[in-house]
């Protein structure tokens, strides 16, 4: 291994012959620390950069131990972990007189909880911090008052948890529901036999149309759509406008608006538009009872 060279994680299998490598790296002292921290922002020292990774390794791997319970890969809870020690590292000021340690355990973590929280679930868990401290708070509450993890909250104890973690019960029930059930991978097998293999996309029905009812329906709006241009053609240019901005548009204009472009009472901007509409309904019904099979 090269000196500026990580050990690296192991995808696979035991992390122990990670966790013998990296507690082989000496902890620094606090002159040599600040030594090294003045190097690599003054000079960009790749070696300095080195030692002060590998010198808190191990505060990484106790820190990412910390979130096993969360059903997700120790060796991905470390690299995550590691990534936040190296952003770290890069922005540790050695002159504000605190240890790299203390600073750079605020980015472990915060590294390692959004990991977590991006693969608990596809949907958010929380877009606030109180909803993002609450995920990490509820399991370990939930131990303190002795409640047992074993799926949906009683009355009571959704008030308990509420009370203690200074929330309402509904936030805590819907998180609670939330960590209960994870988001599972469509590939995830459901069989594991040779010739009758299957995955959970398999199982899924799809209830919404089939191809043949989705072109349907299209060529029936575009039908719809032709005849109702056709009908418009027929109508006199005020009667037209007038339905258009009534009827047809996302927001459509108020009589007033209209009265005013054209010079005339609401009440007759209005009998415009119903006379503009029983003419267009008469016509789309003509034309489709014309074009009906026999």
């Amino acid at each position: 291994m090269s000196k500026t060279t990580l050990p690296a994680v192991p995808t696979e299998g035991s992390l122990s012959t990670y966790f013998r490598e990296i507690w082989r790296f000496p902890i620094l002292e606090p002159e040599e620390e600040y030594m090294l921290a003045r190097r690599l922002r003054d000079h960009g020292d790749a070696d300095a950069a080195h030692k002060l990774v590998t010198s808190h390794l191990r505060l990484v791997a106790k820190i990412a131990l910390k979130y096993r319970g969360y059903g997700l890969p120790v060796a991905d809870l470390v690299s995550e972990g590691n990534i936040g020690l190296m952003k770290a590292v890069k922005k540790f000021e050695p002159e504000r007189g605190f240890r790299l340690a203390t600073y750079a355990m605020w980015w472990i973590r915060a590294a390692i909880t959004e990991y977590v929280l991006r693969s608990w679930s596809m949907v958010k868990l929380g877009t606030v911090a109180a909803q993002k401290k609450m995920f990490f708070s509820l399991r370990r509450m939930k131990n303190q008052l002795a409640i047992m993890d074993n799926g949906e909250l009683s009355p009571d104890q959704a008030q308990r948890l509420a009370t203690a973690l200074n929330t309402n019960e509904t936030d805590v029930v819907e998180m609670n529901r939330r960590l209960a059930s994870r988001d599972m991978s469509l590939n995830a097998p459901v069989s594991h036999g040779e010739e009758d293999s299957m995955e959970f996309q398999d199982t899924l029905v799809d209830e919404g149309p089939n191809p043949e009812q989705v072109a349907a329906r299209q060529q029936e709006s575009r039908n719809r759509s032709a005849l109702l241009a056709e009908a418009m053609e027929g109508l006199p240019e005020r009667e037209r406008h007038i339905l258009t901005e009534r009827r047809l548009k996302d927001e459509p204009s108020t009589l007033e608006d209209l009265a005013q472009i054209y010079g005339i009472s609401r009440e007759r901007v209005r009998q415009l538009e119903v006379r503009a509409f029983e003419k267009i309904s008469k016509a789309i019904r003509n034309r489709a009872i014309a074009g009906a099979p026999a």
